[in-house]
């Protein structure tokens, strides 16, 4: 739903494609993830890059290349909702890429490049992000944030 964004968010979409190909006629498209087909992207979009999709025209305004320095939501697995930069992608032939991203606090993690949706650039996300701007809090901190209690102090 769109419910929560605003009004000028409201008028495209972050697509990730997942796959840019050439059709039976030779001409060159990018499939992405909710079934859009764009026809002639441009030359540099690849596969898990982020296309921005005017919801009137179906046109893509910008596109994020899927690489270091990117803002980036995990889609799935155990890091799900979290946001951060991603600071490196392990290439593993054969078997997941890995990609390595690192939050506003500080805190980095690993997870597969499947479940990594890039959502901005330089650090500007593209879209309204959840409260919290998906940080996973310790799990004192969270519970003291739930049930509006003191913060615990660390021994």
């Amino acid at each position: 739903g769109h419910y929560g964004r605003a009004p000028e968010e409201a008028k495209y979409k972050l697509c990730r494609v997942k796959k840019v190909e050439l059709d039976a006629k030779g001409i060159p498209y990018a499939a992405t993830h909710d079934g859009r087909t764009v026809r002639y992207p441009d030359p540099d979009v690849a596969s898990s890059d982020t296309l921005q999709v005017d919801i009137e025209t179906g046109k893509v305004k910008h596109f994020i290349k899927f690489e270091a320095g990117a803002l980036a939501m995990v889609t799935g697995g155990r890091n799900i909702g979290r946001v951060g930069t991603i600071t490196k992608r392990e290439k593993h032939p054969g078997s997941y890429d890995i990609v390595h991203m690192k939050d506003s606090r500080g805190q980095t993690w690993a997870t597969r490049a499947g479940n990594v949706f890039v959502i901005g650039a330089h650090g500007k996300p593209w879209v309204s992000l959840p409260k919290g701007n998906g940080i996973k809090l310790p799990v004192a901190e969270e519970y003291a944030a739930q049930h509006h209690v003191a913060k615990p102090t660390s021994a």
